[in-house]
């Protein structure tokens, strides 16, 4: 399914998917990672429909979001447009409150989307969940601003997905990622990078605040960039909670499905 969006008068059609559940009436909503698509939740969908009603979507020029040709937006991408874009195929399809699920980038969308429109979160679940650049993933981002513009930005991804997943166990989750960023246009990459500067104020907003939204946070053992930060704020904030996976890296519902699929289902049906 296509939903319209129109905005400052540019269209951009975003691709849904759901899967209705008999007798459920609750809602989760799959947010996948930059340069991802709701093709990694391929191993979540199936069990998850058991239970509630579910939502996958494509970001914007991600996936089967592709812009018309002559209809692109305009405007710089933050991460509010992106955000508005969820809200409006939410209240497109009158999901009034959500279960929310991320992946990397999308857990920042959802914690965003959190702090805007409180009333549609029921629960998050942030797997390998974005909350501090370490020095590491700084000069990353540091080295792909530098050359984002004189550089073929496959070899910009293929880099960070090897900084981010750099063991021989991560590779499934390593090419998945890099066979799905071939399908962005190099302008659809530097809008999204871009985007990269609005990161540290905005993680440090998250960091500082418990939004007492249920929350869990899923993690590999082996996501070494990310979940140093992800146990100090679990230490804080009451209404969080943190699930590592051990011998498992950034993209834990791909390279673990089963154990991710038990924890966040046994979660989810927790809230109530």
């Amino acid at each position: 399914m296509y939903l319209s969006i129109i905005k400052n008068n540019y269209t951009n059609l975003l691709h849904y998917h759901t899967y209705k559940h008999e007798t459920s009436k609750d809602w989760v909503t799959f947010i996948h990672g930059a340069g991802g698509s709701s093709s990694i939740w391929f191993r979540q969908i199936r069990a998850f429909q058991k239970h509630f009603n579910v939502l996958v979507l494509d970001l914007r020029g991600h996936g089967k979001s592709k812009n018309p040709i002559g209809n692109l937006f305009k405007k710089e991408y933050t991460f509010d447009s992106i955000t508005d874009d969820i809200i409006e195929v939410l209240h497109h399809l009158e999901i009034k409150k959500s279960h929310f699920i991320g992946i990397s980038l999308g857990s920042i969308l959802i914690r965003n989307l959190a702090e805007r429109k409180t009333e549609l979160v029921k629960s998050m679940v942030l797997g390998g969940a974005i909350l501090k650049l370490n020095v590491r993933s700084r000069v990353l981002m540091r080295l792909g601003n530098i050359f984002k513009s004189v550089v073929p930005y496959m070899l910009l991804y293929k880099l960070f997905a090897f900084v981010i997943m750099p063991r021989k166990n991560h590779k499934k989750s390593r090419l998945l990622f890099i066979n799905e960023a071939k399908k962005l246009y190099q302008k659809e990459f530097l809008k999204w990078f871009k985007m990269t500067s609005e990161l540290k104020p905005l993680l440090r907003f998250f960091r500082s605040k418990d939004i007492n939204i249920p929350t869990l946070y899923i993690m590999g053992e082996e996501d070494h960039l990310f979940l140093p930060s992800i146990r100090k704020v679990v230490k804080d904030h009451i209404s969080s909670s943190l699930y590592v996976i051990k011998k498992c890296g950034h993209v834990v519902n791909v390279e673990q499905p089963k154990i991710f699929n038990l924890e966040t289902i046994n979660f989810i049906k927790a809230q109530g």
